[in-house]
């Protein structure tokens, strides 16, 4: 019985492990890096918003379309029916969301 409890005991405690170090690399990344279909959100933007007039306008909404989609389309601009979710991203205003 002795064992049985130190085995639950150590695999909590790892569990509890592992939950604070990905915390923690969530909190120095400001946010998940990578999304359910393992794009990389930052390089793919970067890539995407390199030729922009306004950057960081440019990587905020691309940011937020690729993490709710999980692609970027390839390019500085257009491309994006090679991506259809990110195509179909529109603000309340009705325009197109994603640069």
């Amino acid at each position: 019985m002795a064992i049985s409890k130190r085995f639950i005991a150590a695999f909590v405690l790892s569990f509890l492990l592992f939950h604070a170090i990905e915390a923690q690399e969530m909190i120095e990344n400001k946010g998940p890096k990578r999304t359910l279909l393992g794009v990389d959100c930052g390089a793919a933007c970067v890539a995407r918003c390199r030729l922009s007039s306004r950057p960081n306008l440019c990587h905020r909404a691309c940011g937020t379309c690729c993490a709710r989609c999980g692609c970027v389309p390839p390019g500085t601009s257009g491309n994006q029916e090679l991506c259809p979710c990110y195509y179909n991203q529109t603000t309340h205003g009705g325009k197109r969301k994603c640069p």
